[in-house]
Order: structure tokens, then C-alpha cells, then sequence
């Protein structure tokens, strides 16, 4: 079985353009907000990434690089990141098209929520 982090890095690679470069900085991102971040592959070929559950998902469509929170609804998003999947009562999701740039420190705000609301599921779990 190949290695999640590699596998991420050749999606990375074979993207070849503007989503490529953005999924690159965004994972960049996750990890300077939760160094200890975990990096998974599921669903045939999405990357996600792990703190004490999924944190978030990175998927690459032709107009958009989608980072999806299956508990965005849960988080405070006092910078307005999220602008899709807003429908919902439970996930939320950035939509990143090609020459957005997104708030750096909002996003790792928003990486270490929902670790903390993740770590809090965590140990209601197991009381």
C-alpha cells in the first residue's frame, strides 16, 4: 500500500497548474496549524487530512480546489472562509478558484478548531 503522503504529493504533481499550487499551500497550511496532523487518502483518491478525526478534505475539481470540513458548522468562521456547502447543518467548504488566495492565519484559526472540536468529540466519546 503506497504511502497517503505520497500519494497527496503525486496528485500534487500531476495537477500540474493553479489547483496544484493551491492544494500545495493549503496542505502547507494545515501542517504549520497541527504539525501533528495525520494524512489519509479515502474515497478513491481524496486527500485528507487528521487530528483526532477529519479535519478537512482537499478536492480538486477543474474550476475550483475544494477544502471541505465535514463539521464546519460547529466552527467559528469570523473571517468569512467558508463559501460553499453552506446549506447544510453540518459540513462547510472553501472554494478556492484560480487566482484566490485565502487568509493564511483565518485558515489555520479554522485548522485548529476543528482539531479542539475534534480532540472535544474525542474525550466526550469516551466518558
Amino acid at each position: 500500500m503506497t504511502n497517503p503522503e505520497v500519494l497527496i504529493d503525486e496528485r500534487i504533481a500531476g495537477l500540474g497548474d493553479w489547483r496544484g499550487d493551491t492544494l500545495a499551500r493549503m496542505r502547507a497550511l494545515i501542517h504549520e496549524a497541527e504539525p501533528e496532523v495525520v494524512e489519509t487518502w479515502k474515497w478513491r483518491g481524496v486527500p485528507v487530512w487528521e487530528r483526532h478525526g477529519i479535519l478537512c478534505t482537499g478536492e480538486t475539481y477543474k474550476a475550483v480546489v475544494k477544502l471541505t470540513f465535514p463539521n464546519g458548522a460547529a466552527l467559528d468562521d469570523p473571517a468569512g472562509l467558508f463559501n460553499a456547502s453552506l446549506e447544510g447543518n453540518v459540513r462547510r467548504a472553501i472554494d478556492i478558484r484560480e487566482g484566490e488566495t485565502v487568509d493564511a492565519a483565518a485558515f489555520r484559526a479554522l485548522i485548529q478548531a476543528a482539531a479542539a472540536l475534534n480532540l472535544l468529540k474525542a474525550a466526550k466519546a469516551r466518558t
